[in-house]
């Protein structure tokens, strides 16, 4: 399995470290947009684990759902799928999550199919959006996601004794979390204090927040963007757990699917997209 994982990540790091560097913005798209609708194949499985075939036409309408919204909605129409996205994840999963695995997903499924058809592609043109300001400003804002995963898991072996949400993963605790707060919190303060003093950092999602809003405004941002970290992860374990699987697929050998790398990202760059467009 380790050898697996390892091996899966160095053969991603040498298809998106160069993609991601060296190679113009569109080609960053379009391998984008392909994790996008390999993500909404898996979606579909977790909604409908009974008729998996379909998966592979849901994927094509996601793919299509983002081609149109990319070829005809103007900056004002990418807002308000935003701005819905961050609606779902703000006011709708909350309502879900608290039903754990007693959700009526012979009610749900069809709602959240839609669903996907939107929250997918406005993931993509979040991560689009923000690599377009700067390449700083991108990275900043996935290390804030890894870095609340990473703390949480070290926190949560080290200290975990109370259980986050035991019916949608087990493995988790309020201890943990707190963890990975707590060293999102460090990086934001040292990005600000330190990191900034050099003028190529000063475009980082971190310096960006404090410099336009203060200290409170990095603060209360930075932690509601933890929180809808662990609000994705959470959302898709519940949804494995109803359909009976550990993983959303086995596309990546030692790691799962794609959805099981985007979870936490799926609702954090919508936020920090709008937060760019609306405070810049």
């Amino acid at each position: 399995m380790l050898k697996a994982r390892v091996l899966t990540a160095l053969a991603l790091l040498a298809i998106f470290l160069p993609v991601l560097w060296f190679a113009p913005l569109i080609w960053l798209g379009v391998l984008m947009a392909v994790v996008i609708t390999l993500a909404a194949w898996e979606w579909w499985r977790l909604l409908f684990p009974q008729n998996p075939k379909r998966a592979v036409s849901y994927a094509g309408l996601c793919l299509l759902s983002l081609s149109i919204w990319f070829m005809y909605a103007g900056m004002q129409a990418i807002q308000i799928l935003l701005w819905i996205t961050l609606a779902f994840w703000l006011l709708l999963v909350p309502v879900l999550m608290s039903k754990a695995l007693d959700l009526n997903m012979s009610f749900w499924r069809w709602p959240l199919a839609v669903v996907g058809l939107f929250i997918l592609p406005a993931c993509w043109f979040a991560l689009m959006h923000l690599r377009a300001i700067s390449m700083s400003l991108f990275l900043s804002v996935l290390v804030l996601v890894w870095a609340a995963d990473i703390g949480a898991y070290f926190a949560g072996k080290a200290f975990g004794k109370h259980k986050l949400a035991i019916r949608l993963s087990p493995g988790k605790s309020i201890e943990g979390a707190i963890g990975g707060w707590l060293l999102v919190l460090c990086i934001a303060c040292l990005s600000v204090l330190v990191l900034s003093e050099y003028d190529l950092t000063r475009s980082n999602y971190f310096y960006f927040l404090q410099e336009k809003l203060g200290w409170l405004g990095l603060f209360a941002l930075t932690s509601l963007s933890v929180v809808m970290s662990i609000q994705g992860d959470l959302f898709e374990s519940q949804l494995k757990r109803i359909a009976g699987v550990k993983d959303s697929s086995a596309l990546l050998p030692g790691h799962g699917g794609f959805l099981d790398r985007i979870d936490a990202l799926l609702p954090v760059l919508p936020l920090a997209a709008l937060l760019m467009i609306l405070v810049a």
